[in-house]
C-alpha cells in the first residue's frame, strides 16, 4: 500500500512539472502570424515592403559568416580577417563586414541581393578604383552605408537615391565632384570627417541640393573658410579641427534649424556681433581652442557654451546678453571658460541675464606666457543638489585628466544618439 502511495505522488509531481513547462512556453514565439514579422528597418516604400519574404523560410548564410536565428535578416561577417566579400543571400537586409582586410567591392557577391538596407564596410582597406562602378547604385533599398576607416581617395559614386546615412570619415578623399551628391535627395546624415578636403573641394552647390540633410560632419579636414551653400534643413554642423579663421556675419541667416555647432580647434579670432542672432534653436555651441579675444551675442535658446582655451581676458556679459526679457529668459545652464586669460570671475550680472546657469567652469587661466593661474573659485555652482554637485565634480576631474591625444576627432562626432 505504501508503495502505491509513493508511485501516486511521483506520478502527480511528474504531471505537474510537464503542465508547468507547457504553461511557461510561449507558442507565439514559434507561430507568430506572418503579418507580424516586421523587418529590422522600416521601409518607407510600401511596394518594396510588400515584397519582403514572410517567415518561416530556409535562411541561407555564407559559410564565412554568422546568421543568428533571432535576427534572421542580418548576416554578421565582421572581425574575421576576410579579404573578399562573400556571396550575400537574397533575403539579407543588414550586412556587417567591418574590421576585415577587404580591398575590393565587386558586383558578384551582390548579384542576388534585393532587400539590402544597411552595409557596414568600415575598418577595411577598400580602395576607390577597386569598387565596381554602380555596385551600390543598384541596391535600391539601401538606406545606410558605412565606409569610414578605409583607403578611399575619391567619393564612391554613383550611389542609390534611397540612401539616408553615408559615413565616409577617416579616408583620403580630397575632391567632391558636383555630380556625386546630385542623386542623393534623401540623405539626412553625411560624415566626411578626417579626410583631405579643402575649400576648393567644396566650391559650388554641393550640399544645397540635399534638402533633407540634417547632420554634416566636416571635422579634421583642411578648410580655411566656412562651407558654402548649406541646406536650410541642417541641424548639426561639425567643423572641428580645421583652419577656419572667420565666420561671415550673415552666414547662419539661412540655417535657422541649427541645434548644435562645433567649431573647436580652429583659428577664429573674432565673432561678429550678430553671427548667431538668427539661430533660435541653437542649444550647443563649442568654440573652444581658438584665438577669440572677447565674447559675443548668444541666442536665448543656447544651453551649453564652450569657449575654453582662447585669449579672452574679460567676460562682457552685456555683449552676450544685451537685454533681459522676463517672459523669454535665456536657457544657458553651463559655461566652460578655462584656459583663457581671466583674472576675475564673471560679473554677478550674468545671473540676471542667465537665471538658469548652474555651472561656470573656470579651471586654470593662462594669465601670462610662463605659468597658469587659478581663479579663487575654479568651479562656480548654484542651486545644486548634493548628487548633482558630486556628478559635476567627477566630470571635471575626468576632464582635467584627459590629454590632447585623447581628444581624437572621432570622439567629437555627432553620433546617432544626438538625434
Amino acid at each position: 500500500m505504501g508503495i502505491l502511495i509513493q508511485l501516486s505522488v511521483i506520478s502527480l509531481l511528474w504531471t505537474t512539472t510537464v503542465f508547468c513547462q507547457y504553461e511557461d512556453y510561449d507558442f507565439g514565439d514559434e507561430y507568430d502570424e506572418p503579418d507580424h514579422q516586421h523587418p529590422y528597418y522600416f521601409n518607407s516604400n510600401p511596394s518594396a515592403q510588400a515584397e519582403v519574404p514572410h517567415f518561416p523560410f530556409p535562411v541561407q548564410c555564407a559559410r564565412e559568416c554568422f546568421c543568428p536565428p533571432e535576427f534572421p535578416l542580418s548576416m554578421y561577417c565582421d572581425h574575421r580577417k576576410l579579404k573578399t566579400i562573400p556571396n550575400i543571400p537574397a533575403h539579407v537586409q543588414q550586412l556587417y563586414l567591418q574590421n576585415n582586410d577587404i580591398e575590393a567591392v565587386p558586383a558578384g557577391p551582390f548579384t542576388n541581393v534585393t532587400f539590402l538596407r544597411e552595409i557596414n564596410l568600415s575598418y577595411n582597406k577598400i580602395k576607390f578604383h577597386l569598387i565596381d562602378h554602380g555596385v551600390f547604385a543598384k541596391l535600391s533599398n539601401l538606406v545606410q552605408l558605412h565606409l569610414q576607416h578605409n583607403e578611399l581617395d575619391e567619393f564612391p559614386f554613383p550611389l542609390p537615391s534611397s540612401l539616408e546615412r553615408l559615413l565616409l570619415g577617416f579616408n583620403k578623399i580630397s575632391q567632391l565632384p558636383g555630380i556625386a551628391l546630385d542623386g542623393l535627395p534623401n540623405i539626412t546624415m553625411l560624415d566626411l570627417c578626417n579626410n583631405f578636403l579643402d575649400d576648393s573641394a567644396l566650391k559650388g552647390n554641393h550640399f544645397s541640393v540635399m534638402n533633407n540633410l540634417m547632420q554634416l560632419n566636416l571635422c579634421n579636414n583642411k578648410l580655411q573658410t566656412m562651407p558654402p551653400n548649406l541646406p536650410s534643413s541642417l541641424m548639426y554642423l561639425s567643423l572641428e579641427n580645421n583652419s577656419i579663421s572667420y565666420i561671415p556675419e550673415n552666414y547662419f541667416s539661412k540655417l535657422p534649424k541649427i541645434i548644435a555647432l562645433r567649431m573647436s580647434h580652429n583659428n577664429l579670432q573674432n565673432i561678429p556681433r550678430n553671427t548667431f542672432i538668427n539661430l533660435p534653436n541653437l542649444m550647443e555651441l563649442n568654440l573652444g581652442h581658438n584665438k577669440l579675444k572677447q565674447v559675443f551675442y548668444i541666442p536665448r535658446s543656447l544651453q551649453h557654451l564652450y569657449i575654453e582655451d582662447n585669449d579672452i581676458e574679460m567676460i562682457n556679459v552685456t555683449l552676450m546678453c544685451p537685454s533681459i526679457d522676463p517672459m523669454n529668459i535665456n536657457q544657458l545652464t553651463y559655461i566652460r571658460v578655462d584656459q583663457n586669460k581671466l583674472t576675475a570671475p564673471i560679473s554677478t550680472y550674468a545671473f540676471f541675464c542667465f537665471p538658469l546657469v548652474r555651472t561656470i567652469y573656470y579651471g586654470e587661466q593662462n594669465s601670462n606666457a610662463s605659468k597658469s593661474t587659478q581663479i579663487r573659485t575654479p568651479v562656480l555652482r548654484r542651486l545644486l543638489t548634493p548628487e548633482e554637485y558630486d556628478e559635476i565634480e567627477d566630470d571635471h576631474e575626468t576632464r582635467d585628466q584627459e590629454t590632447e591625444e585623447e581628444h581624437e576627432a572621432e570622439n567629437n562626432y555627432f553620433y546617432p544618439h544626438f538625434w
